[in-house]
């Protein structure tokens, strides 16, 4: 946080961000479920400029062997930022940064997925960040749960994800590029909200205990609106595949 020289004002004096959004306002999100053919469970995330992927293959049988646990199975997650995702071309090689993110996404899921089910087996997690601007570690973990529920895997409920941070002295939600670039700190949360279990909270930079407070709440109220959005666009995708099956059915009766 706050590595580069402050080019441009962050908040007006209307209080409107760089962007036009209020200091309490989402960036525009856009969710598709069951996108890719190839994997058991997908997801498409847009969330501000970022345009991430998920996929999901399992559960399958362990492999290599050794690795298999006898009460639960293993996830894996690999989070991965594609080499043309951020304005200076990324080396395609995995970075330290996308190997401690692959942890944390990892982790954040963990609490969620009914793993017990499925001894010796892996359940396999990819996460392919398109496009970065910002918060990709939030919007690759609501991406990954909803992929996790495409590929039929059992769950306690869906985890989404969001953070809220400080700029010119203000707490705002859902910071894009020049405010995480240009802020003062960053709060990613992810939270199953039917339970309230937050399943992941880091903090980078400095808030006193107030706005520690307020941007934690910021975050989790996020954290509800993108569940909700989540629910929905798994309604659509299995009201489209009902619809389907139905005028199929419908077909082959007329035949």
């Amino acid at each position: 946080m706050g590595g580069q020289k402050k080019t441009a004002q962050l908040v007006d004096s209307n209080g409107l961000r760089v962007d036009g959004r209020r200091i309490d306002e989402l960036r525009p999100i856009k969710l598709e479920v069951g996108v890719l053919d190839k994997a058991d469970g997908s997801a498409y995330i847009e969330h501000g400029k970022n345009k991430i992927l998920a996929a999901v293959y399992g559960p399958r049988e362990a492999h290599p062997k050794h690795i298999a646990l006898a009460d639960r199975a293993v996830v894996r997650c690999r989070y991965h930022m594609a080499p043309f995702s951020t304005e200076e071309r990324k080396s395609p090689a995995p970075s330290r940064r996308e190997h401690e993110l692959s942890k944390v996404i990892r982790e954040s899921l963990e609490p969620s997925i009914m793993s017990e089910y499925f001894p010796r087996a892996t359940i396999d997690i990819f996460i392919e960040v398109l496009q970065a601007d910002a918060g990709t570690r939030c919007a690759g973990i609501t991406s990954a749960a909803l992929a996790l529920a495409d590929a039929g895997i059992p769950m306690k409920e869906l985890v989404a994800g969001c953070a809220a941070g400080k700029i010119e002295g203000k707490v705002v939600l859902d910071l894009s590029d020049i405010e995480d670039k240009q802020g003062e700190a960053d709060l990613p949360v992810a939270l199953m909200a039917r339970s309230n279990v937050v399943t992941l909270l880091q903090m980078d930079g400095s808030l006193t205990a107030d706005e520690f407070n307020q941007a934690f709440e910021m975050a989790t109220e996020a954290c509800r609106k993108i569940y909700e959005m989540q629910r929905e666009a798994l309604k659509t995708k299995y009201h489209i595949v009902r619809d389907v099956e139905m005028k199929d059915e419908m077909v082959e009766a007329k035949a």
